[in-house]
């Protein structure tokens, strides 16, 4: 008989407090983004986007958040592996739902399992990252 420890689910608190805690990051800096966080089958769970923002950004944090879950990795992370000759070279077209390799989709862990995602979108790269960041931090 084996045994396992039950990793609890990325709730919509969770969510929630991923949402708030990027937005917040992003509104010290003035920037207006959109942030998606998914579950770990990558279901929305939240999804915010300002008005003042940019339409596209919506879809952007959305494909951030399910490439960071479907790789398990920041999107940061894997620019290089989608460059010609790269690894993933094709994966973009390979999967059923787009991925996008840039910076601002990172996976969420529970003791040490994935249990969902988040994307933000409409900033920089650099600062897409910094807040997501700062919400897989806030979650800690």
């Amino acid at each position: 008989m084996s045994t396992s420890t039950a990793v609890a689910p990325l709730t919509t608190q969770d969510a929630e407090t991923l949402v708030s805690a990027a937005r917040q990051a992003a509104e010290a800096a003035q920037v207006t983004v959109s942030v998606t966080v998914l579950d770990a089958g990558g279901h929305l769970l939240a999804f915010r986007r300002d008005d003042r923002a940019v339409l596209i950004s919506g879809e952007t944090s959305t494909r951030k958040a399910y490439t960071a879950l479907q790789l398990n990795a920041p999107t940061a992370d894997l620019v290089d592996l989608v460059k010609p000759d790269g690894p993933f070279h094709s994966l973009p077209t390979a999967l059923d739902r787009p991925l996008l390799f840039i910076a601002g989709g990172l996976p969420v862990h529970r003791d040490g399992r994935l249990i969902g995602a988040v994307g933000v979108g409409g900033g920089a790269p650099e600062q897409d990252h910094g807040f997501a960041s700062t919400a897989v931090e806030a979650l800690a």
